[in-house]
């Protein structure tokens, strides 16, 4: 009877290991004849996690209920309504001038050159956190931009108009306000503290659903996406996480498992455009500094430690360096403004910076990523490597204009754009006298008012010639509220013309 049995055993352990040899060999097959079940070659593309209604506490045990039940009070639901905007088409004419008194559509009285066409509106949705008890509200810029309505319904279905308070394209947040006491709010925590496996929660109104809570992990820090065009000096440097995060989910918070605020979520790595792995945090360090200059100045105090970046369109010439030590993580110097921070502190092309603050830096990102939660005038340690030898100094941040003053928003500001004085070399090649090249198009009046490319050179501001950045903001702020910015393209042919309006509206002088 046991041989009998022993027998059987042997037969069906034969049968079971040839059976899953047979399945291995033709799933091996299977799938090397199909890569496309299994393999995605494209580029993973990263989007905002906005919802728009027109487009297709670290290890041990984990409670996440604690902290779940203090994020949900504390997360909102913003809806957005943007309406059609009539757009400056900048029409190319050898002869600007001559429709100046002109033409039959009084716009062109006015300004005279380039057409106009409207853009449809659209109504859209996002999620924000409330950061105080009298109803001020952090979100992503991108949440509201061009909205001309915004309401915000709290948890408890209570709606409320709301106000914009301030806006940073730069890091992509916002401030809003609504008319409401006694509110829940989150408590920030420090998010350089955070460590990659630690868990989070993601909470917010993905799709249109009420308040939706995910659990992840922090996967990375410091990712350097690229996302970020709307901003002229962007940071990009955010937290990465597992948590599902979906278009709706933009402004609202990623928490700790103490219920703390480690970042705002921004954006989703997808080939799709839903949740396909990955989802990234604006960190809470770079955030509650962002929305406190804000309340405090009414505009971002942006640092400076005044290094050259690789990309920067600052960067003279476009100069590179290579470390001679590739092997010492950090951010490597290749080169200094004149009379800036670093060159001020002693900092040379070639030291490679490690740490500034309480930060480690690993790369660009994490140098931009801690910069952005400084001010101009703070006094921080930064820790370089020179010659193989590890240093400390301390560095006065400075403001853009490489002072430590407080910096208020100006005309320039509102146009919302990269600007460059034209090279002397250019301007003979062409044949003009200067002007002033617009070299990125961020949020502002020319982004949300023309369809201005890249690249335009200004020469002329309403009444007055334009032949530097300074000859430019003397001529904004003589015009009035509207003004025609005429210029040229380097690959084109003729003169184009923007007529830009509401230039002065919330200006303070």
């Amino acid at each position: 009877m046991r041989k009998h049995n022993l027998k059987s055993f042997a037969v069906m352990a034969l049968v079971s290991a040839v059976t899953a040899f047979i399945c291995f060999v033709a799933f091996g097959r299977f799938f090397n004849n199909h890569p496309d079940v299994y393999v995605n070659t494209n580029p993973v593309k990263v989007h905002y996690t906005s919802y728009d209604s027109n487009a297709s506490g670290s290890g041990g045990p984990v409670n996440l209920e604690d902290a779940a039940g203090i994020v949900i009070p504390v997360t909102v639901h913003i809806n957005t309504k943007v309406p059609p905007k009539e757009i400056s088409s900048g029409q190319g004419d050898n002869n600007p001038f001559g429709g100046f008194f002109g033409g039959n559509d009084p716009f062109s009285q006015l300004f005279g050159g380039g057409g106009r066409y409207y853009s449809p509106g659209k109504l859209a949705s996002g999620s924000g956190v409330i950061i105080s008890s009298d109803g001020y509200i952090v979100t992503n810029n991108h949440v509201i931009d061009g909205a001309s309505k915004i309401i915000v319904t709290l948890y408890n279905d209570k709606s409320y108009a709301a106000q914009i308070v301030g806006i940073d394209p730069n890091t992509d947040l916002a401030v809003l306000k609504i008319d409401a006491k006694n509110l829940p709010y989150i408590v920030f925590a420090n998010s350089n503290n955070v460590q990659i496996g630690q868990w989070v929660l993601a909470c917010g109104y993905p799709l249109n659903l009420q308040t939706t809570v995910t659990a992840g992990i922090i996967s990375a820090k410091s990712r350097n996406l690229g996302v970020n065009d709307e901003g002229t000096n962007p940071v990009d440097s955010y937290l990465q996480t597992d948590a599902a995060v979906n278009p709706g989910n933009s402004g609202g918070p990623l928490v700790n498992t103490e219920g703390k605020l480690v970042g705002i979520n921004s954006a989703i790595a997808t080939p799709t455009g839903s949740f396909a792995g990955y989802a990234y945090a604006i960190p809470s360090n770079i955030v509650r500094k962002v929305t406190n200059d804000i309340l405090k100045y009414g505009t971002v105090q942006r640092a400076f430690l005044g290094v050259y970046l690789p990309n920067d369109a600052n960067n003279p010439m476009n100069i590179s360096f290579t470390p001679n030590d590739n092997t010492i993580p950090g951010f490597a110097v290749i080169g200094t403004v004149a009379d800036g921070a670093a060159a001020k502190a002693g900092i040379q092309k070639g030291d490679i910076i490690t740490g500034l603050g309480d930060a480690q830096i690993n790369s660009e990102a994490d140098l931009l990523g801690a910069i952005a939660s400084h001010r101009p005038g703070d006094q921080v340690p930064v820790t370089f490597v020179r010659d193989g030898k590890p240093h400390t100094v301390e560095v006065t941040l400075k403001n853009k204009n490489n002072t430590t003053g407080i910096v208020k928003a100006t005309i320039m500001d509102k146009l919302g754009a990269g600007l460059q004085n034209l090279p002397e070399k250019y301007a003979k090649e062409m044949g003009i006298k200067g002007g002033v090249v617009v070299t990125q198009i961020g949020s502002g009046l020319i982004k949300s008012q023309t369809d201005m490319q890249s690249g335009f050179i200004i020469v002329r501001a309403g009444d007055y010639p334009v032949k530097n950045v300074d000859d430019l903001q003397n001529a904004l702020e003589r015009q009035g509220n509207n003004v025609l910015l005429q210029g040229v393209y380097p690959d084109q042919q003729g003169m184009f013309s923007y007529a830009i309006t509401d230039l002065k509206a919330g200006i303070v002088n």
